[in-house]
């Protein structure tokens, strides 16, 4: 099977510390792959550089896009690069408001997508935000509330709608769950993974939370002091961890 992305030896310094150490992964459609680590351990990093957001110091980046081409994401036109994440792509955000737009209403945040990919019929485009509300469980009738009102949950599930209303192949997810209460978590987690099943998307989410990757990830990146420690599929990684970091990372999560 051809693989969607392939990311082969990167890098990336700041001085004397390398936040991400030669690494290398290839993800598949419809696979997610789940990258976790402590503050520091540079899986932040990774995601940023992957997304165009960081210049990286050195490595590959291939992308097999939906007309079958093969992009060098290192290479290619900023312009196409903006083009490709409002489409193929799409990035959420830790903080849901560094996705949205706090100042437009819920409805024009997911219109505003659909509008850069070509849509101009009113109507279309209102009628589609409605139908993105209803998927991510949000009441029809807050379509012209503004994001600011809503509450943090609501909000990362608002980004959600914006970012994947566009059907994108491949989405970047930045601690999706951070900062949210356990239950909201738990109701967002059970979303994503709906999601992510019924649209077939292919996912890098980075994550400190071992829950989190145990429910929605195929397969597991471990990453310290920039450099990948363990890999392979979830389960056989967190049920049978060799590295002495990943053991500890598993025994922390059991620690009452």
């Amino acid at each position: 099977m051809i693989p969607l992305l392939s990311v082969q030896n990167l890098c990336k310094s700041y001085g004397a510390i390398m936040a991400c150490d030669r690494i290398s992964f290839d993800l598949y459609p419809g696979q997610v792959l789940g990258i976790i680590g402590e503050s520091g351990s540079g899986k932040s990093t990774l995601l940023q550089g992957i997304a165009g957001q960081l210049p990286l110091d050195q490595g590959q980046l291939l992308y097999w896009d939906g007309q079958g081409q093969v992009l060098d994401l290192r290479t290619i036109r900023e312009s196409h690069r903006r083009i490709l994440m409002r489409t193929e792509w799409g990035f959420v955000q830790q903080n849901p408001r560094d996705g949205l737009r706090m100042d437009v209403t819920a409805g024009a945040n997911i219109g505003e997508r659909l509008m850069n990919v070509g849509d101009r019929h009113y109507g279309k485009i209102r009628t589609t935000a409605a139908e993105w509300l209803d998927q991510v469980e949000i009441p029809g009738d807050r379509i012209d509330g503004l994001p600011s009102n809503f509450s943090g949950g609501m909000q990362q599930r608002l980004q959600l709608a914006r970012v994947l209303v566009t059907q994108p192949r491949l989405v970047l997810m930045d601690e999706p769950t951070g900062g949210l209460d356990v239950s909201v978590q738990a109701k967002l987690l059970d979303l994503i993974r709906s999601l992510v099943r019924t649209l077939h998307l292919s996912v890098i989410l980075v994550t400190h939370d071992i829950g989190v990757v145990r429910l929605l990830a195929h397969r597991l990146m471990v990453m310290q002091n920039g450099q990948v420690v363990e890999q392979g599929l979830t389960d056989q990684v967190l049920d049978d961890p060799h590295h002495p970091y990943t053991q500890q990372l598993v025994s922390a999560t059991l620690t009452p």
